[in-house]
């Protein structure tokens, strides 16, 4: 009998002690690639080749470009929608994006406007009716994680991107690249989506001053970054810009792809100033 007990006795205590220890960690289901260095981070491509199509008009905007990882052995990925300015068009500003994005692990769809004097309000419905189209009637749509979206967008676009955020708490991620303004102010202060801005030094329409006001009104507990580019005007994210995509990828890989291996590039501060005039985030991002 009183082995009998004792083997009861070891066993409860077998269970209690696996209860009680950790458990073992589980790897992040959504991260792709090499693990990532400074130089990687910055490199014109990403370790993903890349396809592209062409979206006619149509499902509530005026059609676009869709670029993506062509592997598809990797599961889905998360996706991004692109916005252009204000009388601008995507295929002569961002389309640089496109591809380079992609190639590091994104599926983007970049559109063209209904008009290119659309206000910032039209603009983020059409950003959002793409990720709808991306999701669900797209060719690439059984690529994307519908769980894992964000938007960006320039000027007049990025002021659609954050719109876009208010109206859609759900999505992961909201970059303004020179965010500018609707006709008054955009309160922030409901914003639920991580946020980044990403801005000029010497921008005279979208100025460093309105920016300051801006990132004020966004809620203090929000995961949120603002970084300012050295010496550039309005203008800098319509050609390729190399400060911009290696704080936007590590961004994008954390709020998309939770893939914490990013977090040194962005945390406590950005690894590499080069070219950068002032930097804040609310880390852990």
């Amino acid at each position: 009998m009183r082995r009998v007990l004792f083997r009861a006795a070891a066993t409860v205590a077998a269970v209690l002690s696996l209860a009680a220890s950790p458990a073992p960690a589980v790897a992040n289901s959504y991260q792709r690639g090499p693990d990532p260095t400074l130089a990687s981070v910055a490199a014109p491509y990403g370790p993903f080749a890349t396809a592209q199509a062409k979206v006619p008009p149509g499902n509530g905007f005026n059609g676009g470009y869709v670029y993506y990882p062509a592997d598809t052995g990797l599961g889905t990925w998360g996706a991004v929608a692109i916005v252009p300015g204000y009388s601008a068009l995507f295929a002569d500003e961002e389309a640089w994006m496109g591809p380079r994005l992609a190639s590091f692990g994104f599926v983007v769809i970049g559109i063209e406007t209904l008009s290119r004097t659309d206000s910032a309000d039209a603009r983020a419905t059409q950003l959002l009716a793409a990720l709808d189209y991306l999701t669900q009637k797209s060719p690439v749509r059984t690529r994307v994680d519908a769980s894992r979206l964000g938007v960006i967008g320039h000027s007049a676009g990025g002021a659609g991107a954050l719109l876009a955020a208010l109206r859609r708490p759900s999505l992961k991620s909201a970059v303004g690249l020179a965010p500018g303004s609707p006709v008054g102010n955009i309160d922030l202060v409901g914003d639920q989506v991580p946020t980044m801005f990403i801005a000029g030094q010497r921008d005279p329409v979208v100025t460093p001053a309105y920016l300051e006001k801006l990132w004020a009104t966004l809620p203090a507990a929000l995961k949120k970054a603002y970084v300012q580019i050295t010496g550039v005007d309005h203008l800098f994210a319509t050609r390729p810009n190399t400060v911009e995509m290696r704080t936007l990828v590590p961004w994008l890989k954390l709020a998309l792809d939770r893939d914490t291996r990013y977090e040194k590039f962005l945390c406590p501060t950005v690894a590499d100033r080069t070219g950068i005039s002032m930097y804040r985030s609310n880390c852990p991002l």
